[in-house]
């Protein structure tokens, strides 16, 4: 790092990544996940160092009060039009810094916690289909543009800056975008494949289409327009000039899925990805990011889709009175090998607050598992924002996954009645729900719902 360090200081930027660079990883024939993802995170600490430097200069010599992080001030119950108030009023140069995070009437310091809940609650609301602003197909579970959004330009470029913070500042977010989002973000042109995880309907129809033997017009009756439902109101739109009246043949077909697939994955949310992908590119759009391929970009962002808990075993730790050879602690990796992919996918989003393993696999995840207490009938908890999970120390192993089971399916089932959607105060829920208030720090771990 502090090579890499010097070298920016004496080598022109372009040099320094098109030569000097190329020299230590031969990065276009060995394209290990870790080796860009380590170049885009020194990258990242490079940027925040400067910075820091910058500003400390600017403090000691010019006398000028400038702050080396970028301070977010917000309210839980405003936090969607805080956060955009804030980052609309910031140069983009000001995103290059560490990102602290203070909700309002709350005691605390952020050490990492506070920001990972941040990003897990803004990006949660963000995508909530009441918001507008995205569609949820329910067969990919993945996020689309929605081009039918009332919002403004000003909420996507949110979106796209929320993204770019999240990578700067090592936060992995449970967001599921179809890879298309990535492809083109990395400048790259779709294509019908690229229907295939977002609207599986659509791209075989369209195949069936193209492979169709018989006389296309008579049998599909196609015209270069297609209709679509506007709030309710059918609209239509011409694929070519005065496409009402231009029939698809056997001969134009070709040309008309292209144009199909493009309307759907370009122009019709071309202002909405716009000003998502340029927010995006100011805040991380660095000569590191330029190396990946889009389906590392996808990494970088939302994390890796394998599941390797050996690994998440060897590096855990251990407080509160238990080891690695602690009976509840043996019993409870027993029980993690015996799980199902599903199972085990709920159990780390109930620990982390993401079902997906860290750029690096779950062995670079920090993972505590604290003794809480000795044998009881409460269940299992935990603190997402720093992933700890808490385990009184049962006297059988069949209590144990009694117990740890009925903790998953119940933080599965809080989050699938999307109770922020509500609008719920945090008060009003206490109330409602009857839990003790939460003073001073506020986490959103299942231990303090």
């Amino acid at each position: 790092m502090h090579l890499l360090h010097v070298l920016l200081f004496f080598l022109n930027s372009s040099q320094f990544w098109q030569k000097e660079l190329m020299k230590w990883v031969d990065v276009l024939h060995d394209k290990s996940r870790s080796k860009l993802v380590s170049l885009c995170q020194a990258e990242a600490e490079i940027h925040k160092q400067l910075s820091v430097q910058r500003a400390v200069f600017q403090h000691v010599i010019l006398h000028a009060a400038t702050n080396p992080f970028l301070i977010l001030r917000v309210r839980r119950s405003n936090l969607v039009a805080d956060t955009l108030r804030q980052l609309s009023t910031s140069h983009h140069d000001e995103f290059k810094k560490p990102l602290k995070v203070i909700f309002e009437g709350e005691e605390g310091v952020d050490e990492g916690g506070v920001r990972k809940e941040f990003f897990e609650i803004l990006v949660r609301d963000l995508f909530n289909a009441g918001y507008g602003m995205f569609v949820y197909n329910d067969e990919t579970r993945n996020f689309w543009f929605n081009a039918n959004s009332i919002d403004s330009e000003h909420d996507f470029w949110l979106v796209g800056t929320i993204l770019g913070l999240a990578i700067y500042n090592g936060i992995i977010l449970d967001l599921h975008l179809p890879k298309v989002v990535y492809k083109k973000m990395m400048g790259l042109n779709p294509c019908l494949g690229d229907l295939k995880d977002l609207r599986p309907d659509v791209i075989k129809g369209l195949l069936h289409l193209l492979e169709f033997t018989g006389n296309v017009f008579d049998t599909f009756c196609l015209y270069f327009q297609i209709t679509y439902d506007y709030f309710g109101e059918m609209r239509t739109y011409d694929l070519l000039p005065n496409g009402r009246d231009i029939p698809v043949t056997n001969e134009n077909r070709q040309r008309y899925v292209e144009l199909y697939v493009k309307y759907l994955l370009v122009d019709s949310i071309a202002k909405q990805f716009s000003a998502f992908s340029r927010a995006f590119h100011e805040v991380c759009g660095g000569h590191a990011l330029k190396l990946f391929y889009y389906e590392e970009l996808e990494l970088l962002i939302s994390g890796l889709p394998h599941y390797d808990f050996d690994a998440l075993e060897r590096v855990t730790v251990y407080d509160g009175g238990y080891s690695k050879e602690s009976k509840v602690i043996r019993w409870f990796w027993e029980l993690v090998r015996k799980m199902s992919l599903e199972e085990k996918k709920a159990l780390l989003f109930f620990t982390t607050g993401n079902d997906r393993a860290p750029i690096g696999g779950l062995g670079s995840l920090p993972f505590v598992i604290i003794r809480n207490g000795d044998d009881t009938d409460r269940l299992p908890t935990s603190h997402t924002c720093f992933n700890v999970l808490m385990i009184p120390e049962y006297q059988t192993k069949s209590k144990l996954e009694d117990r740890l089971k009925l903790a998953i399916s119940n933080s599965i089932g809080t989050i699938k009645l999307q109770i922020k959607s509500l609008s719920f105060e945090v008060k009003e829920l206490t109330a409602a729900f009857g839990f003790n208030e939460i003073k001073g720090y506020h986490c959103c771990c299942t231990c303090c719902m």
